[in-house]
C-alpha cells in the first residue's frame, strides 16, 4: 500500500516515463490513501513515490490508452527450449549462502500516519488442533446415544462434553442432572437408571439407590468397568476422572459453580450415599467420582487463592502510591471481596466431600479404594498446600503407614517423600515426624515387602537430611548394610555413605579440621598411591563403620563366617557378609573408584609411629596414628579393595558394549584403556598384597580372589613377559601349600583354574599345575613312610594332604597324575 497527499503536483505523464515505468502484467488498482487530510506534512524525500504513485494514476483514467501501452510493454512468455535451459541451469547451480538481510530505508522525518501492511512471514501458522485418541468401549459398539457415549466415543474432548453438559444444564437442570447421574450408575456397570422425579426428590436418594442396589445384587455381576482388564475398558478410568474433572473446572469457567449451589449440592447427594453402600462396584465408583472432583476443586481453591493475592498486592501498592486512584482502588478492593466470596464457597465444598467421603473411605476393606484415598491427598497436598498441607490432614496419611496392604503402604511412603523432597515445607513437618517417626524406622528395618523397606529407607535418607531424624535411628538404619535382601542393600547404601562422611567429618575436627589435614598430608601426587592421602582416613572411617555395625549385630568373628563359607571340601564359593556390604557401598561411593588408593593404604606400614611426645603431635603423626589399621579393619578393607575393583571393571565393560551413545566408540577407546590399566596395575600390586596378608589365612583367600578380576586377555594384548605371569602362579602356589585353611585352599585352586584360560602361556601353568602335584603327593608319600618306619601317624597331616589333593582334582586330570607319579615311586 503507497502513501499518496494531494498536495504534491501531478508529475505529466509522457513517453519516456511511460517506458521507464515497470513491466508488469498485474491488474492495477487504485491505492487506498490512509492520510486524507490535505494539511498532512510530508518529507521531500518521499516525492520519488509520490512521482510514481502519480504515474500509475494516469493510465487509469485514460481508459484504452493505457490500455495499449501496458499490452505493447508485456514481455511474451518464453518458449519450450527457453524453459528446459532455465531448469538445467537451475539444477547444476549449487545452492548459494543466504544473503544478508537487507536495511530497509527509514525515512527520517516524522509523519502523521503509516501504512499498515501484514508481514507475510512474520506470524507463525497455527497448528492444527490435535485429535482427540479413540476410546475404544463396547458400550458405544451396542448403539449407546448418551453421555457415557459423548465420553467414551472419541470425537469430543472431556472439556467439550463439559461445556455442553453445563449448556444443557442451564436450559433444564433436572434433565441435565438426570443424565449425570445415570452416567455415574453406567460406570458402575449398572444398566439400571434414574429418572426425572427421582432427581427432583433428592431427599428419597437414599431409598432409590436402595433399591438400585438389590436389582443390580440380583444380576450377580462379578467385574465392573472401573476394575476390569478387559482392552475396552483400558483407558475407562482416565476418561471418566477428566469428564469429571472438567466439569468442575467448568463450572468454575462459566460461574455456574458460584451462582447456582444446586449443582454441586444435588451432585454430592447422589454420589457421596453411593460411596457409602455395601456393594463394591457402587462404592468404589463414587468414591472415585468424588475424589476427582475434590482435586479439582483444589485446583480451583488454589487458583482463587492465587488470584486474591495478587488483587491484595495490586491494591496495597496503589494505596502506597503518591496519588491515589481511588476508583482502582475500589476496584481491586471489590475483587479482592469476590475472591473471598469464592474461595469461601469452594471452601465448603471440599469439607463437605473430605467428611462425607474420604473419612470413611480412606479405611475401606477394599485396598484399592485406600490406595485411591492415599494417592488423591498427596494430589491434593501438592495442588492446594494451604489448605492440605496441616496435621489433621497428613496424620491420614500417617495411619496409612500401618496399612496392611504392601501397595498401600509404598504409596505413603513415596507421597511423604515428595512432601521431605522441598526444603521449603520442612517447618509445616516438624510436628508429623517426631508423631510418627518410629514408625517410620520400623518400615525401614522390619517390614515384610523389599520394596515397601526399599522405599522406607529412601524416604529416611530424605529426614536424614532435614536432621530430625535421633542418632539411635541413624545407626539401625545403617546396620541393614549387612541385610541379606540384595535390593534392601542397594537401598541404604547411600544412607550409610552419608553416615561414614559424618564419621569423616568428626575425625577430621578432632585433627584440627582441614587445614592441619592438608598440612599432614602435604602436596599430593596424582600418580604416587604409596604416600599418605587424605582418602585414606575416609578409608579407615569406612572400616569402623562396617565394624562398629557388624559388631552391634552380635555376629560372629569375620574368620568363622569365612570357614563357614569354605566347610566343604568343594562347597561353592560364598561371599562374606563384608564382601556383599562392600559391593552394595561401591556402587554408592565415589572416592571407591580410585581403587589404588585404597591398595597404596592397605600396603603402606602405619605402625612407625614417632615416639617423640615433640613429634607426636605434629599434624603428620597424628594423621598416620588415626590412620592405624587393625586386623579386622585390614580384612574389612581387603573386601572393599575385591568390590571396588570389581566395580571398576564393570564399569568399563558396560561402556565398552554401549552402543547407543553417540560417543560410543570413543568410550569403547577409553574403557579399553581403562581395562588395561586396570590388569597391569593389579599384577603389580597381587604380588605385594600376598607377601603383606598371606601369612593371615582369611586375608590370603581375600587377596587371591582379586586373582580371578583378572582378564587375562589383557595380558596378552599388553604382551607382558612370562616371568611376570610365571612369579604370579609361584606366590598363588605358595599359599596353597603353606596354608591347611579351606578357604585359602578354595581360592588358591579357582585362581589356577582361571590362570588354565590364558591359551598364550599354558605351558607356564601346566608347568606350575605339575609342581602343585608333584609336591602334594610327595608330601602324601612322606607320611606314609612315616607310618611304615613306626614313626606314628600324622592323621591331621594326612586330613591337609587329602584336601590339598581333593581341590587339585577338581580343576585338573588326576588318573594320569597318580599314575605317574606312583609308577615312578615304585621303581625308585
Amino acid at each position: 500500500m503507497e502513501l499518496s497527499d494531494p498536495n504534491t503536483p501531478q508529475v505529466s505523464s509522457s513517453p519516456n516515463d511511460a517506458t521507464s515505468r515497470r513491466k508488469s502484467g498485474r491488474v492495477k488498482q487504485k491505492p487506498v490513501l490512509l492520510q486524507t487530510d490535505p494539511n498532512a506534512m510530508i518529507g521531500s524525500n518521499s516525492s520519488a513515490k509520490r512521482k510514481r504513485a502519480a504515474a500509475d494514476e494516469e493510465p487509469e483514467a485514460n481508459g484504452a490508452d493505457s490500455g495499449e501501452t501496458s499490452s505493447d510493454e508485456i514481455e511474451s512468455d518464453p518458449d519450450e527450449e527457453e524453459l528446459k535451459e532455465k531448469r538445467r541451469k537451475s539444477r547444476s547451480k549449487k545452492p548459494s549462502a543466504k544473503p544478508a538481510a537487507k536495511k530497509p530505508k527509514t525515512n527520517k522525518l516524522k509523519t502523521t500516519s503509516l501504512p499498515v501492511r501484514p508481514v507475510a512471514n512474520g506470524i507463525k501458522k497455527p497448528s492444527k488442533p490435535r485429535q482427540p485418541r479413540p476410546r475404544p468401549n463396547a458400550a458405544i459398539a451396542e448403539g449407546d446415544t448418551g453421555l457415557f457415549s459423548e465420553i467414551f466415543a472419541g470425537n469430543h474432548t472431556a472439556d467439550s462434553v463439559a461445556a455442553e453438559w453445563i449448556t444443557r444444564y442451564d436450559q433444564h437442570n433436572a434433565n441435565a442432572m438426570t443424565e449425570l447421574i445415570n452416567l455415574v450408575l453406567k460406570c458402575t456397570g449398572c444398566n439400571l437408571q434414574v429418572d426425572v422425579h427421582d432427581i427432583e426428590d433428592p431427599d428419597n436418594a437414599a431409598s432409590k439407590l436402595e433399591d438400585l442396589q438389590e436389582e443390580y445384587q440380583a444380576q450377580k455381576i462379578t467385574d465392573y468397568p472401573l476394575i476390569s482388564k478387559a482392552k475396552a475398558y483400558s483407558s475407562f478410568r482416565t476418561a471418566i476422572t477428566a469428564f469429571f474433572y472438567s466439569l468442575i473446572t467448568t463450572a468454575h469457567a462459566a460461574g455456574v459453580l458460584y451462582s447456582d449451589l444446586a449443582l454441586i449440592e444435588n451432585i454430592e447427594v447422589w454420589v457421596t450415599t453411593m460411596s457409602a453402600t455395601r456393594i463394591r462396584p457402587f462404592r468404589h465408583t463414587a468414591t472415585v467420582i468424588c475424589l476427582t472432583m475434590e482435586s479439582a476443586l483444589c485446583k480451583v481453591y488454589s487458583y482463587l487463592a492465587d488470584n486474591k493475592a495478587n488483587f491484595q498486592r495490586q491494591k496495597e501498592g496503589e494505596e502506597a502510591k503518591k496519588n491515589v486512584n481511588k476508583q482502582r482502588v475500589a476496584s481491586l478492593r471489590d475483587k479482592v471481596t469476590e475472591c473471598e466470596r469464592k474461595i469461601g464457597l469452594v471452601d465448603t465444598m471440599l469439607e463437605n466431600i473430605f467428611s462425607a467421603v474420604y473419612v470413611h473411605r480412606y479405611r475401606d476393606v477394599d485396598p484399592k479404594i485406600r490406595l485411591d484415598c492415599i494417592t488423591a491427598l498427596g494430589h491434593w497436598i501438592a495442588n492446594a498446600p494451604d489448605k492440605y498441607f496441616a496435621s489433621n490432614f497428613l496424620r491420614y496419611l500417617g495411619w496409612l503407614l500401618s496399612d496392611s496392604s504392601g501397595p498401600n503402604r509404598a504409596e505413603v511412603v513415596k507421597q511423604l517423600s515428595k512432601l521431605y523432597k522441598n526444603n521449603d515445607d520442612i517447618g509445616r513437618l516438624r510436628a508429623f515426624t517426631e508423631r510418627f517417626r518410629p514408625r517410620f524406622v520400623e518400615m525401614a528395618v522390619q517390614d515384610a515387602e523389599p520394596n515397601v523397606k526399599a522405599a522406607a529407607i529412601g524416604m529416611l535418607d530424605l529426614v536424614r537430611a532435614t536432621e530430625l531424624l535421633e542418632p539411635d535411628d541413624v545407626d539401625s538404619v545403617g546396620r541393614l548394610i549387612f541385610d541379606s535382601v540384595p535390593k534392601t542393600r542397594k537401598a541404604v547404601a547411600g544412607f550409610f555413605a552419608a553416615n561414614v562422611t559424618d564419621l569423616y567429618e568428626s575425625v577430621v575436627d578432632e585433627l584440627g579440621g582441614e587445614e592441619n589435614l592438608v598440612e599432614a598430608v602435604g602436596e599430593e601426587d596424582a600418580d604416587d598411591f604409596d604416600e599418605p592421602r587424605r582418602t585414606w582416613l575416609m578409608f579407615k572411617c569406612l572400616a569402623e563403620a562396617l565394624q562398629d555395625y557388624n559388631r552391634e549385630e552380635g555376629d560372629e568373628d569375620e574368620d568363622a563366617v569365612l570357614s563357614k563359607a569354605g566347610g566343604t571340601l568343594t562347597g561353592p564359593e560364598v561371599d562374606s557378609r563384608f564382601a556383599l556390604a562392600a559391593q552394595a557401598v561401591c556402587e554408592n561411593v565415589d572416592y571407591l573408584e580410585d581403587w589404588e588408593a585404597l591398595a597404596g593404604y592397605l600396603l603402606y606400614d602405619t605402625s612407625s609411629v614417632a615416639s617423640n611426645s615433640r613429634q607426636a603431635q605434629s599434624p603428620e603423626n597424628m594423621f598416620k596414628k588415626r590412620c592405624q589399621l587393625t586386623e579386622a579393619e585390614e580384612m574389612i578393607l581387603l573386601e572393599v579393595l575385591n568390590a571396588a575393583v570389581k566395580q571398576r571393571l564393570l564399569q568399563a565393560a558396560d561402556a565398552q558394549t554401549d552402543k547407543k551413545s553417540k560417543k560410543s566408540r570413543t568410550r569403547a577407546e577409553d574403557a579399553q584403556m581403562n581395562q588395561e590399566q586396570v590388569a597391569r596395575r593389579l599384577a603389580q600390586y597381587l604380588p605385594r598384597l600376598l607377601r603383606k596378608f598371606g601369612a593371615n589365612p582369611a586375608t590370603a583367600a581375600i587377596v587371591l580372589r582379586l586373582e580371578h578380576v583378572l582378564d587375562l586377555d589383557i595380558f596378552q594384548e599388553l604382551r607382558l613377559e612370562s616371568t611376570t605371569f610365571a612369579s604370579l602362579l609361584d606366590d598363588i602356589k605358595k599359599q596353597f601349600l603353606t596354608h591347611v585353611d579351606q578357604g585359602v585352599l578354595t581360592e588358591a585352586s579357582n585362581a589356577m583354574l582361571h590362570a588354565r584360560t590364558f591359551e598364550d602361556l599354558e605351558e607356564v601353568t601346566e608347568e606350575k599345575l605339575q609342581g602343585l602335584w608333584s609336591d602334594t603327593i610327595n608330601a602324601l608319600q612322606h607320611i606314609v613312610k612315616s607310618k611304615a618306619s613306626g614313626r606314628g601317624y600324622d592323621i591331621s597331616g594326612f586330613g591337609n594332604v587329602v584336601s590339598r589333593i581333593a581341590n587339585l582334582a577338581s580343576i585338573s586330570d588326576c588318573i594320569t597324575i597318580f599314575e605317574t607319579e606312583l609308577s615312578s615311586s615304585t621303581t625308585k
